[in-house]
């Protein structure tokens, strides 16, 4: 067995590799949604490391995809995002509770398994690429590559086309270097670059002080939030936060740290994540899970204990406490190109999973949920899967 925690560079830069999914989403839906950034950051920290010390492995926590995307897309306000955080809470501790979840998973063939990791990889894959390209929603709402840096091109050259691919190779060269690791060099260059070259936008008002965060700061939610967020927001979630962040997340587990991971199951996961959506609810943070591509993104990065989680989760906590509102100031200055580089490689480690896929059949169902997730949605793809999954059992049809 090995040790609960380890607190060297690579647990450091480990911890750090998932910061492309968990800070646009998260600045997203302060800016957009209008949620609090103590409560998120708070949350974030608070999850992280309650995760790691029972887990006793590196967990990820993650934002909820389909939830973030869509509230930040369509501006809903913060009570209807709050309240499908309540929902997935109550959803998840029921199906968890009651063990429904580990029935839901028995019946879950492999094949769709690696067909959300590798929908999930190829979508975070895209996103990271949109980030150093400068084309992503986040970006293309402030028309602007890098919305926090001074320089926007060097000659006809989007800067963020520059750094990304800087940070790439930076990344490739250094993957496997215990000396120097990828994520903690790209993260630090990243942030020298943002002090250098940033527009430091509130760093000028920057105040460290002790700010907690607010019971119920929007009030809570009125009927027609619920009933909204029940049918735009949770409906879709709940296919997608079953198959990637239980299923295949479980999966990935037990195939990165074998018997370490044996707290690692169905109804745990279920569990914890029920109780996290019930906090964010509580402090005004966002819906929280546990995604499969975060374990790829901290695992490639070089975690391996619950030390990463200890570590990152100490970082969002210092964020919430010390700078309160304040702590966008310091997110700011990572350019969007650097958050891009992490999501390319995690979302390629995850993809990778597929190559245990040796018969035609299961590649088939793999590739079909790609092409559906690509078309409509992650949960649209699962279902599909399952579905055709099971018809594929037949020795009569073939492909």
């Amino acid at each position: 067995m090995s040790p609960p925690y380890r607190f060297d560079r690579m647990e450091i830069a480990g911890s750090l590799g998932d910061l492309g999914t968990l800070l646009p989403i998260a600045i997203g839906m302060i800016l957009i949604n209008g949620l609090s950034p103590i409560g998120i950051f708070f949350s974030i920290g608070i999850y992280f490391i309650l995760s790691g010390i029972y887990y006793g492995i590196t967990v990820p926590v993650q934002p909820m995809k389909i939830i973030g995307a869509y509230a930040i897309a369509t501006a809903m306000t913060s009570s209807q995002v709050l309240a499908s955080a309540a929902l997935m809470g109550l959803i998840l501790l029921i199906i968890g509770g009651t063990n429904a979840i580990t029935l839901i998973g028995r019946y879950i063939p492999k094949p769709v398994v690696r067909g959300v990791q590798l929908s999930t990889g190829i979508l975070l894959m895209a996103q990271g690429v949109k980030f150093m390209i400068g084309t992503s929603k986040f970006q293309a709402v402030r028309n602007m590559a890098e919305p926090y840096l001074t320089v926007q091109h060097i000659g006809p050259v989007s800067i963020g086309i520059v750094i990304g691919i800087i940070g790439a190779f930076l990344t490739l060269l250094l993957l496997e270097n215990r000396k120097f690791p990828a994520g903690l060099v790209v993260i630090l260059g990243g942030l020298f670059l943002g002090l250098v070259l940033g527009t430091h936008e509130g760093l000028a008002n920057l105040k460290i002080g002790i700010y907690f965060p607010e019971l119920m700061p929007f009030g809570f939610p009125a009927g027609a939030d619920f009933t909204f967020a029940f049918f735009a927001l949770v409906l879709p979630q709940v296919p997608m936060t079953i198959g990637n962040a239980v299923v295949a997340n479980a999966d990935l587990s037990r195939e990165y740290f074998g018997e370490d991971s044996k707290k690692v199951t169905y109804r745990s996961l279920t569990l914890s994540m029920g109780l996290a959506n019930l906090m964010a609810f509580v402090l005004g943070g966002m819906p929280l899970c546990h995604g499969a591509g975060g374990l790829a993104a901290h695992y490639r990065f070089g975690a391996r204990t619950a030390g990463s989680n200890l570590f990152i989760g100490s970082l969002f906590l210092a964020l919430a406490l010390f700078l309160g509102a304040h702590a966008l100031s310091v997110v700011y200055l990572l350019p969007m190109a650097i958050l891009g580089v992490l999501l390319v490689l995690a979302g390629g480690q995850l993809a990778l999973t597929i190559l245990d896929m040796k018969t035609r059949k299961d590649l088939f169902v793999v590739l079909l949920m790609l092409g559906i997730t690509l078309a409509s949605n992650l949960a649209v793809g699962f279902m599909a899967g399952i579905a055709v999954a099971y018809v594929l059992k037949s020795e009569r049809l073939q492909v």
